[in-house]
């Protein structure tokens, strides 16, 4: 299971490569939820492996409402731009 964690650890380096290279707002807002996307998975394996529910618990809300949020965010900041 160390393995997999691992793995998911070097997959989540991808966005965060892209948003440091790229300057587009979109982009980055969808590299952040990229990365918010993984490591709530990263959080639920890691709630399994250890039998806390606490810690899953937490990994869902943020899986149902923090890229909501997140676009949310970009949608104001496309409009601020436009102004």
């Amino acid at each position: 299971m160390n393995y997999v964690l691992i793995s998911m650890i070097l997959a989540l380096l991808i966005p965060i490569y892209e948003a440091w290279q790229d300057n587009n707002i979109w982009q980055k807002i969808l590299a952040f939820a990229s990365i918010a996307t993984k490591t709530s998975i990263m959080m639920l394996v890691v709630s399994v492996l250890r039998d806390d529910w606490s810690i899953g618990v937490v990994a869902v809300i943020i899986l149902s409402v923090g890229n909501a949020g997140l676009m949310l965010l970009a949608n104001l900041i496309k409009r601020l731009n436009e102004v």
